[in-house]
């Protein structure tokens, strides 16, 4: 058997025709369709080069074990959690690599609620793959049905308009830039950015996975996004990730706004809407904790990862939540980060408001973020934890998710890697200096 591929109870990525190939794919599906309820199970795709190939494996895997499976093609991560909802499909298999490199494809799992498996229902099927069980193949005459969707698009599109006021977004008359850099965004992208009366100028709308520039949707990334947001004259750039469950943000004078105050300016909309819980997960700026207290709203703080988010958003009844990676999550919507929302509630914002985005930025909290990573050995985790904890005895101490530390105004997040015996280390602060002094203390601590 090949090395494994990256691997968690949500889903794997890997190399094709190294740590993913149709056998690993076929094997870990088949998995997931052990663990499932019966019913369809819906598959789509980012748009990458490799993603049909892989998405043949798992139909005809799938079909072979005896699900019937829905193929609804290119389709956005968020879309795919829509589908299975209207459908009444039993989960989902999007076929994705998110922004990893080109070389990369994976499978996210998804359960019949519409968003990404739990760890309790993930690894079981984690489990069943590595023990290298063989799937269960069915006779030819108990073969799963495979049928094709039409349109994928409609119900996504009609809930993301139903959370924004659509006149008054038309009547702006916005004109915006959108990078889907050739992964799955643009299919609904543009249908939405047009229902809102939007000109669009379209980078990258053909999702063929031949990405203009590396897929991650960082400053250094989007550069020549930025000096193309500029060059068009537009006011603000929307840039979605792959599979378009992540939105970064470009304004209207062409700087790189990032991806931490996409669900910002997103929070601050929806609160004033309507009052409600909020949800962000323990890495996520303080900007949205400030938001949530300035709105006299509980706010409560998840270890990382979606399904973290969701079960937690669904726990307290919130009103919004998300990561922030760029990945806000409306409940009206779903229980799935969601580049599509994040892009109607900035518009609607700035129609409300009547105000740029820059403007809005500005009227927001301002904390600068530093990260790195330190080398530790796993089993000297609970030790670097207590030194840190013991040589930051000014800060509160919390162990919800590696160790976080928090002062008024500042704090650090030390997590271990999954894949590498290294903890990252996420320090945030008033001033770009001041994050980084935290992270260089700690780094000290631990040598």
């Amino acid at each position: 058997m090949n090395e494994e591929p990256i691997i968690s109870v949500s889903g794997l990525r890997g190399v094709i025709g190294a740590t993913l190939t149709p056998d690993v794919a076929a094997r870990y599906v088949c998995a997931f369709a052990r663990q499932v309820s019966p019913g369809p199970l819906v598959i789509t795709r980012d748009g990458r080069a490799t993603g049909r190939m892989i998405a043949d494996a798992v139909r005809s895997s799938l079909s072979a074990v005896g699900r019937d499976v829905i193929d609804a093609d290119v389709a956005a991560t968020p879309t795919t959690g829509v589908l299975v909802q209207e459908l009444k499909a039993a989960g989902a298999i999007q076929i994705s690599a998110s922004h990893n490199p080109p070389e990369y494809n994976g499978l996210k799992l998804f359960s019949g609620e519409g968003r990404v498996i739990s760890a309790a229902a993930g690894q079981p099927v984690l489990d069943r793959f590595r023990a290298g069980s063989s799937p269960e193949w069915v006779g030819h005459d108990r073969l799963g049905e495979i049928s094709t969707l039409k349109d994928s698009l409609s119900e996504h599109c009609r809930r993301v308009l139903k959370t924004v006021a659509v006149d008054r977004i038309r009547s702006c008359k916005f004109k915006v830039l959108l990078d889907s850099n050739h992964g799955a965004g643009s299919l609904l992208g543009l249908k939405l950015l047009e229902e809102l009366g939007c000109e669009v100028v379209a980078l990258g709308a053909k999702p063929d996975g031949l990405f203009a520039h590396t897929p991650e949707p960082t400053a250094a990334n989007l550069s020549g996004v930025s000096q193309q947001v500029r060059e068009a004259g537009v006011q603000l750039g929307f840039c979605q990730d792959p599979d378009a469950d992540r939105l970064a943000l470009i304004d209207d004078t062409g700087h790189y706004v990032g991806e931490e105050f996409t669900l910002a300016v997103v929070i601050r909309h929806v609160l004033e809407q309507a009052k409600g819980p909020i949800v962000t997960n323990c890495s996520t700026s303080r900007m949205s904790q400030d938001l949530a207290e300035q709105a006299g709203v509980p706010f409560y703080r998840s270890k990382v990862g979606e399904a973290n988010v969701t079960e937690l958003m669904i726990q307290h009844q919130a009103v919004f939540g998300g990561e922030g990676n760029g990945g806000p999550i409306d409940p009206r919507v779903g229980f799935v980060r969601d580049s599509f929302v994040g892009m109607a509630l900035v518009l609607d914002a700035m129609a409300a408001r009547e105000a740029t985005l820059s403007e809005l930025i500005a009227e927001l909290p301002q904390y600068a973020i530093h990260k790195t990573k330190v080398p530790v050995a796993a089993d000297q985790l609970t030790t670097t934890f207590d030194r840190l904890a013991s040589g930051f005895f000014d800060a509160k101490a919390d162990r919800l998710d590696g160790l976080r530390l928090d002062w008024p105004t500042a704090w650090l997040l030390v997590r271990a890697s999954n894949t590498e015996p290294i903890v990252r280390l996420v320090a945030e602060a008033p001033s770009a200096d001041e994050a980084e002094r935290l992270c260089q203390r700690a780094a000290e601590l631990m040598d």
